[in-house]
């Protein structure tokens, strides 16, 4: 097994209805990432096409190595069954960030649809620890090595 599968994260719990609702956990043994309820008090309207809204999902983590960092993605099923999408597609978590977790929620649906409504304690995101590198940079006139490719991109290869 990887040393990052192995690594001890700490996980501060910020709202105590989480132990309700569910602590940080994997939900099957090859799940790649925990589930964040959302920390409300009460339903939470989101318009369709309306500015993005945070919500806090009850935890902080101090994850305490330099190469590892978390991401906040979407569930899938809320992307695409309600429209529910991150107001900034990915979060990441730097390591050496230890407030609280949020996550930036936004209703891509067409204006003038129905709004998404988040209940208290919804799963609304997930969060994935992955590994992180960290490489020297080099400042160069011209590149070392010539590719195939070059500097062809957007649809170059097909």
């Amino acid at each position: 097994m990887a040393e990052s599968a192995q690594a001890a994260i700490e996980v501060m719990v910020l709202d105590p209805r989480l132990r309700e609702w569910g602590l940080p956990a994997y939900q099957s043994a090859m799940a790649a990432a925990i589930d964040l309820h959302a920390c409300i008090d009460g339903p939470l309207r989101l318009l369709a096409q309306a500015p993005a809204q945070l919500i806090p999902v009850g935890i902080a983590v101090h994850m305490a190595r330099d190469d590892m960092a978390a991401i906040i993605v979407p569930r899938s099923g809320l992307g695409h069954k309600k429209g529910l999408v991150l107001g900034n597609l990915v979060g990441v978590i730097d390591a050496d960030y230890t407030g609280p977790i949020m996550v930036s929620a936004w209703n891509r649906s067409e204006a003038g649809s129905e709004a998404v409504v988040i209940q208290p304690g919804e799963r609304i995101a997930q969060m994935m620890f992955v590994p992180v590198l960290r490489p020297a940079f080099t400042v160069v006139e011209a590149f070392s090595r010539v590719t195939a490719r070059g500097a062809g991109g957007f649809g170059s290869t097909g």
